[in-house]
């Protein structure tokens, strides 16, 4: 690593919109440098994960060392492969603390990333247009850990950018988020497997192991020194915010310490998901776990099942809304005026309330015309409002609205998907919040709340709501000895109601003939019977009821 002196070093990543070949790009130049073999086979070669060749996206930010010669000069070249998916730009923006530029893949006709024209090109104006890194290997090791993976032989392994100094195998380090010392076990370039060097030199990207077996350590944003030579760390990154909040659980309790390590394993590896925990009466001890948007939420559930071979229940996704307090007395216990709510149950009531916030973002929908009427249709349906539309060409229309969060957040895109026979593409961003006349809705069982049902909802679709959660409940309860009686209130108003039927025996079976009256009595006995058990009854919710009901609302 040594023959490389800073200024024969570039840092650099592609970046691009969903769709328009980062990865293609990146499997060509790992060919033309001679890191990779040329073959038929190298589709998506640093999309490592099984989510990611399934789905033909980029989830992880992947990191590659090549080499490339030219005018008789060996440059080292870092090459970063990022996500296109708006959910994913934490990804992004870690990569870019690592780039001293970067690779801005639009759609020309001079370049064909599949067919390999002009590539080379590329790499050569790489080369003389991106700049060198800044750094002095003179100094004392400072090296920024940008992303981290686990390994359940070797432990922690960090990618890490090194900004001053030189750090080799064997070196005593410290990391200053935890101030704990490991010894350096191994560092090596990825190109894109991991190669083994014995040391790298600041200006370069690499990965480094140091027997680190907590997930808590090498944290994304650290920085690393050497044990004899403290340093000033460097600006970490700012934490993600997260769009979208969902409650796991795991499917069976006994598997509750099993999911609790692959939920940390997991955001170790992908730090821009928040972890609070939680637990529910009818789904027992779980989290709450907030992600940057629908897609990244689908991922994270997917790499559980898939990576840790896990199975969770996930909550009907909900979105963080805020409320303006009104009373000092209320401001002076919550500790601010604008509270943030991410769970239901804690939303607090109207009257100690000025007003209710609810995030809004601006959303871009590109379709073929022919599908226009039926997408501004469904876009008025979820409250969102018009603020552009341009034709691209002859059969595309860009739409731009501004839809509050909580309307697209379960099945907005599905049901896009289907109205434009699968053409339309639906990208958001965030937009800051406005406020909005929201109210919370309890589902009764015979009078009793059910927490894991409660919803916040706008107060024009509270009825449409309410029924559709009654009216899945009624499906999937089993039937007692007694009437169940199911419905939705808002405050001590009653908007839906569905009622699960009792069983009945037959009372009169031995009567055969005689007085009216003795079958009257009989009867009265029963109501009687049915009434009291009512009152003493206990509804116990099964947990696939819960399933059920929350996909139904998410069908709807």
């Amino acid at each position: 690593m040594s023959r490389f002196p800073a200024e024969d070093i570039r840092n650099f990543s592609i970046i691009a919109h969903v769709d328009h070949g980062k990865s293609t790009l990146a499997d060509r130049l790992l060919e033309l440098t001679g890191t990779i073999d040329k073959t038929k086979n190298n589709k998506q070669v640093l999309d490592k994960l099984q989510v990611e060749r399934e789905r033909g996206i980029t989830v992880k930010a992947q990191t590659a060392s090549l080499v490339y010669s030219f005018e008789g000069k060996q440059y080292l070249l870092n090459l970063i492969d990022t996500p296109g998916h708006v959910d994913f730009s934490y990804e992004v923006s870690r990569s870019l603390s690592a780039c001293q530029g970067v690779l801005l893949v639009v759609d020309a006709n001079e370049i064909s990333a599949k067919l390999g024209t002009n590539v080379e090109s590329v790499l050569q104006a790489v080369i003389e247009r991106i700049p060198p890194p800044k750094v002095n290997r003179k100094n004392p090791l400072r090296a920024l850990v940008f992303d981290s993976t686990f390994d359940q032989y070797r432990g922690v392994v960090a990618n890490v950018a090194l900004f001053d100094g030189v750090v080799s195998k064997g070196d005593k380090i410290m990391s200053a988020h935890t101030q704990k010392t490991y010894e350096v076990n191994e560092v090596g370039v990825l190109n894109p497997s991991e190669q083994s060097t014995q040391k790298l030199y600041a200006g370069q990207v690499g990965y480094l192991i140091a027997g680190m077996k907590d997930v808590t350590e090498a944290q994304v944003g650290d920085t690393l020194y050497l044990q004899s030579h403290p340093v000033e760390p460097l600006p970490g990154f700012k934490s993600a915010k997260p769009m979208v909040f969902a409650g796991v659980y795991p499917v069976d309790q006994s598997e509750y310490n099993n999911l609790k390590s692959a939920i940390e394993k997991l955001t170790l590896n992908d730090s821009s998901v928040t972890v609070h925990r939680d637990s529910s009466l009818a789904l027992g001890a779980g989290w709450r776990l907030g992600f940057l948007g629908l897609l990244h939420m689908e991922v994270f559930n997917q790499r559980l099942e898939q990576e840790y071979n896990t199975s969770v229940i996930l909550t009907t996704p909900t979105v963080p809304y805020k409320a303006v307090l009104s009373s000092a007395k209320l401001i002076k216990e919550y500790k601010e005026k604008e509270i943030t709510i991410i769970n239901p149950t804690q939303f607090p009531d109207k009257s100690k309330v000025t007003e209710y916030l609810e995030p809004v973002v601006m959303g871009t929908i590109i379709t073929p015309d022919e599908y226009t009427g039926k997408i501004m249709a469904l876009c008025q349906a979820r409250r969102a409002v018009q603020k552009n539309m341009i034709f691209i060409d002859q059969n595309r229309v860009m739409l731009k609205y501004l839809f509050p969060l909580n309307e697209i957040v379960v099945d907005f895109y599905d049901s896009l998907k289907s109205l434009s026979s699968g053409y339309a593409s639906f990208d958001y961003e965030d937009a800051g919040y406005q406020t909005a006349e929201l109210v919370k809705m309890d589902i009764l069982l015979n009078g009793n709340a059910v927490d894991e049902l409660v919803t916040v909802v706008h107060k024009e679709k509270a009825y449409s709501v309410g029924k559709t959660i009654c009216e899945g409940l009624k499906d999937s309860l089993p039937r007692q000895l007694f009437e169940i009686a199911i419905q939705a209130a808002i405050g001590s108003k009653i908007i839906a109601r569905e009622t699960v039927k009792a069983y009945r025996k037959n009372v009169l079976a031995k009567c055969y003939g005689g007085d009216i009256t003795r079958k009257m009595k009989l009867l009265k006995r029963q109501t009687e019977g049915k009434k009291k058990l009512r009152k003493i009854g206990n509804i116990e919710v099964p947990k696939d009821a819960f399933i059920k009901v929350l996909k139904t609302r998410s069908n709807k």
